[in-house]
């Protein structure tokens, strides 16, 4: 199996976080099409077709990754 990027996981994570924010402070139509988008992505990527699930593997994967990074050669802290 295939095995996403962590750091390009943490950034999708990351994005996502910030447009569900967003979209809970103000609704607006722009932000829920990139919000689609990025949880239509993290579902690609972390092979799942629910979103709550896609967040669920990505949150596992990171600290899997950190394990065998443990130099922090990634350079990005695992916080999201």
């Amino acid at each position: 199996m295939l095995v996403p990027d962590p750091k390009a996981v943490r950034k999708l994570l990351t994005r996502y976080a910030s447009l569900r924010i967003a979209q809970a402070a103000r609704e607006r139509p722009t932000t829920a099409r990139e919000l689609a988008d990025v949880s239509y992505t993290l579902c690609v990527m972390m092979g799942t077709t629910d979103v709550r699930e896609a967040v669920a593997r990505a949150d596992a994967l990171l600290p899997a990754a950190a394990e065998t990074d443990p130099e922090g050669e990634s350079g990005l802290p695992l916080a999201v």
